[in-house]
């Protein structure tokens, strides 16, 4: 058994309809893509949208025959909807609102697939010779969820997690030790300019 790290990124800054990135959003994958070229990654992973798969693909090119893979449990989905009375008092009538036009339905899918997420991408190695490294361009809403579940934190805990775009956060699993986030929302790879996409004004630093 051996240690994997996981490195999660945002896809980059999507149009306002969400069909494809704009040039922004094609240099920070590019860069992205850059700042992982010394990383032995195994594969590289994503979600299903056009977004997802634009940023994988750009990432791709700096990487050379890093395989990439499609997966509906790196796709955009609500991984968990806490019920009110998990909640603190003073955030549970807004989270509640925030979550209110959720269906049943989606509910059910997104809790399946962020177990499935959980299961494929996280955790110790039980078969390589050798440390393994993925990848994983996603969605701000999954990476919440495994940052969360690498604390063991509550599970609605996820709520409170925001994501740039192309910023990379890395979690290490290894045998017989809790996980470690190493790293989390790393832009130190774009410049200013393409920096906190994806925050809204009040969240963003100077």
């Amino acid at each position: 058994m051996q240690d994997r790290y996981l490195y999660l990124a945002r896809h980059g800054e999507a149009t306002p309809d969400e069909s494809e990135l704009t040039e922004t959003g094609r240099r920070q994958a590019e860069l992205l893509g850059k700042r992982l070229g010394s990383v032995p990654l195994a594969a590289i992973h994503h979600g299903p949208l056009r977004r997802a798969v634009q940023t994988a693909r750009l990432v791709g090119r700096q990487l050379g025959a890093v395989p990439l893979h499609e997966s509906e449990a790196a796709g955009d989905y609500v991984p968990y909807i806490p019920e009110r009375e998990q909640l603190p008092a003073e955030v549970a009538e807004a989270m509640s609102a925030r979550f209110a036009s959720v269906s049943a339905e989606e509910s059910a899918r997104g809790a399946e697939l962020a177990r499935q997420a959980v299961t494929k991408f996280t955790g110790p190695d039980h078969e390589g010779d050798a440390p393994r490294h993925d990848l994983v361009i996603t969605h701000a809403f999954l990476i919440a969820w495994l940052v969360r579940a690498a604390m063991d934190a509550p599970a609605w805990r996820w709520t409170g997690l925001n994501h740039g775009n192309a910023a990379l956060t890395v979690i290490r699993y290894a045998p017989a030790r809790p996980a470690s986030v190493l790293v989390y929302n790393d832009m130190s790879h774009l410049p200013d300019d393409l920096r906190w996409t994806g925050f809204s004004s009040r969240l963003r630093t100077p």
